[in-house]
């Protein structure tokens, strides 16, 4: 369209598909979505579920955002990627996992987290963004199971152990970082 046209520019609207267990997905997401509106782009989320079927033709680009617990993505990331992979390799796509591996730097970027690694693995997606970032622990929102679970993988790992702590590793900055790259695709 030339400068002079006098029809509107068509905005970019962004899907933004996530798995979320305790909600810091989510709120990573929601964020997400207020950069890319405020970069004048339009941004809409919807939970993965296996039987979710997005109008495509209403977007013009895919953000997968998958969560890790107890050191997987959730089963139904891997079933809509499946049934939808077609329409992925078609559109200009991103992909971000969270989990709280990301939050020591040598496991902090795609190349080296083993969740991102292991995902590009057991699908034959490439999207053309990736990241990675660090979520969050919030001891005292768990269950007595989930507490002590995941209680003994921090001391395993040299994370925090407090029952009664809530500790934050996500890097906000690198977040604006993915959504400025993401309204560029």
């Amino acid at each position: 369209m030339s400068p002079m046209s006098s029809e509107p520019m068509k905005t970019a609207s962004i899907l933004i598909l996530y798995s979320t267990t305790d909600g810091h997905t989510l709120r990573i997401c929601r964020y997400l979505q207020a950069r890319i509106e405020a970069a004048g782009q339009e941004a809409v989320l919807m939970p993965i579920t296996r039987d979710a079927a997005p109008d495509w033709p209403a977007f013009d680009k895919i953000v997968i955002a998958a969560r890790i617990r107890y050191g997987h993505h959730h089963p139904d990331v891997f079933a809509f990627v499946r049934a939808h992979l077609d329409v992925l390799t078609r559109m200009p796509s991103a992909f971000f996992s969270v989990n709280t591996v990301a939050r020591k730097p040598e496991r902090s970027r795609p190349e080296t987290n083993p969740y991102v690694q292991r995902f590009f693995q057991k699908t034959p997606w490439r999207p053309s963004l990736v990241d990675v970032f660090a979520g969050k622990l919030d001891y005292p929102r768990y269950g007595f199971f989930d507490r002590q679970i995941i209680r003994f993988i921090m001391r395993l790992t040299g994370g925090p152990t407090d029952p009664s702590g809530v500790f934050e590793f996500t890097d906000w900055a690198r977040v604006d970082a993915f959504a400025r790259k993401l309204c560029a695709l």
